[in-house]
């Protein structure tokens, strides 16, 4: 049953700020903290499992606390562990570009093999959008790194088939706590691994902790919410918003300089998300006669 569309659009702001917010969190313990990759990771992982755990443990008394699967939980390892090893080699433009790039074509690509047809005023929108990013994102990049690349298409594509796995949650709570817990071990073996290169911050710790306890493990729960009253055209348009809103929240937060650049590019991307917005039910390919009812759902 998908959820009011006032509530959709609630869970959707306030998962996109906590995305942002998780952005602006990895930027600075990775750029100016002596924190290894593999150790935030951890850290991260290990922190959003603790609150998840908590929090499932106080509302769900007497249920069965863990849900989620080895499935999503290895999609969660992939999208994070390759996220923060990219941002080594990768400029914080260069990573955002590819990234969301990676996430909006998976999620596309998967809908469109469900059968479903986006609007022309959709794909409008979604391209006003993509362009924005593209025009906001261009001039920090340079010749990226190969392998930085590679990581960052990786972890891209991992966290569009996390979020299209994530659409029909029976309880997003328990299910991404279940999903966080098993992502950890696989973390950790990252760190024993990369244990020879690993350097320590205290700084860059508490940001890793903050990252996965509230913006990625808290944030995801939102996001899971938000999923079940979007389509997956939808959830990938709207993720294009979040790397506005993060160069906002450097503006207010890092004392980065507003721009004319970055304010065009803000009208041009959260311009294009709301129109590819103003379409909530993309065509469907008719069944073929011998195959049955289409399916009612755009996830894989």
């Amino acid at each position: 049953m998908e959820a009011p569309r006032g509530k959709t659009l609630g869970y959707t702001a306030l998962a996109l700020t906590a995305f942002a917010a998780n952005s602006l969190l990895c930027r600075r313990a990775l750029g100016h903290t002596a924190l290894d990759p593999a150790s935030f990771s951890t850290i991260r992982l290990v922190a959003g499992a603790a609150v998840l755990v908590a929090l499932t443990r106080a509302t769900r008394r007497g249920e069965k606390t863990l849900g989620g699967s080895w499935g999503p939980a290895c999609l969660l390892f992939l999208y994070a562990v390759p996220f923060s090893f990219a941002y080594v080699s990768l400029s914080a433009g260069t990573g955002a570009l590819i990234l969301f790039g990676a996430v909006q074509a998976t999620m596309l690509a998967a809908a469109l093999v469900s059968g479903e047809r986006p609007h022309i005023v959709q794909w409008t929108g979604l391209a006003i959008a993509l362009s924005g990013l593209v025009y906001l994102t261009m001039p920090g990049l340079t010749a990226p790194s190969r392998a930085g690349s590679a990581l960052m298409i990786v972890a891209g594509m991992a966290w569009g088939f996390y979020s299209l796995r994530g659409r029909h949650a029976a309880n997003a709570v328990a299910e991404t706590a279940g999903n966080f817990v098993r992502a950890v071990p696989l973390a950790v073996a990252v760190s024993v691994l990369a244990a020879p290169h690993a350097t320590w911050s205290g700084e860059g710790a508490i940001l890793a902790a903050l990252s996965g306890a509230i913006a990625s493990g808290l944030g995801y729960v939102v996001w899971f919410a938000a999923l079940s009253g979007l389509t997956a055209t939808s959830a990938a348009s709207v993720q294009l918003a979040v790397p506005v809103i993060a160069a906002a929240g450097g503006v207010v937060f890092l004392a980065e300089p507003l721009t004319l650049r970055l304010t065009l590019a803000a009208i041009l991307i959260l311009g294009g998300v709301g129109l590819a917005l103003t379409r909530t039910g993309p065509r469907r390919l008719p069944p073929h006669p011998a195959a049955g009812p289409a399916s009612g759902s755009p996830a894989p």
